[in-house]
């Protein structure tokens, strides 16, 4: 479903990705764990785009690209149209209610009536338990009521992809958890999600596969109970034995 393959990234003359391999099927959830400045933000920019890589190749179901020359518009919008980005400082719109937050990606861009995109929406506010706030604004929502928002609009798109960066680092202790339930029960429903976060136990929880990173490669990568247990690499034991 999901294959990327020797991607490279640079800022100047940072070289932010050195060559970061990975596949995902169908259905499954991909947690990336690693310290700040490994590339794992950077990683999920370049699945849909935000960022550009500067070589390598990104497949996502029947779209695929081959960085390294001038994408062409259709390209781009066929990757992009693969996947929705939760981002992990909510990235809403403040002058639109709940309601219209959700209803601005399938109504502006892809065109479907005003109506349907309506109900759609209700279903996924009640899905994520903020049926009852859909005509309030942003700054009448706590910071896990804006990040439930902020999945809801992703959802409304029917991605193929839910990219989540670091959903929970902006929220309140006591807020954490009401996201984190929510994007549980989307992997009990078969989404295909890939996932940057520092929650150990949310990850262990909810991953089908880990992927370590440190300084923009994949230094490891296997199942939770393997990964997180039994690391293989010294670097994977580091990290783990200071961040628990």
């Amino acid at each position: 479903m999901l294959s990327v393959q020797d991607l490279h990234k640079s800022f100047g003359d940072h070289h932010v990705l050195k060559g970061v391999d990975f596949s995902l099927d169908k259905g499954k959830v991909l947690v990336i764990i690693g310290p700040s400045g490994s590339g794992k933000t950077t990683v999920l920019r370049s699945l849909n785009l935000l960022e550009m890589p500067d070589k390598g190749s990104l497949k996502i179901g029947d779209a695929n690209v081959l960085f390294g020359k001038r994408l062409s518009k259709k390209a781009v919008k066929q990757i992009r149209q693969k996947s929705a980005m939760v981002f992990q400082g909510y990235n809403l719109f403040p002058h639109r209610t709940v309601l219209e937050n959700v209803i601005e990606g399938p109504v502006q861009v892809q065109k479907i009536d005003k109506q349907e995109a309506i109900q759609k929406a209700k279903e996924l506010l009640e899905k994520v338990g903020l049926r009852e706030h859909i005509d309030k604004y942003p700054h009448q929502l706590s910071g896990g009521q804006q990040q439930r928002v902020g999945i809801a609009r992703a959802l409304a798109i029917e991605p193929d992809l839910l990219l989540f960066d670091e959903p929970t680092s902006a929220l309140d202790p006591e807020l954490v958890g009401e996201v984190l339930k929510v994007i549980k029960a989307l992997a009990n429903e078969g989404w295909t999600m890939i996932i940057v976060t520092h929650e150990l136990k949310f990850a262990e929880e909810v991953a089908d596969e880990v992927l370590f990173m440190d300084q923009g490669t994949v230094i490891e990568k296997g199942q939770p109970s393997g990964l997180f247990h039994q690391p293989e690499h010294e670097r994977t034991k580091q990290f783990l034995s200071r961040i628990r």
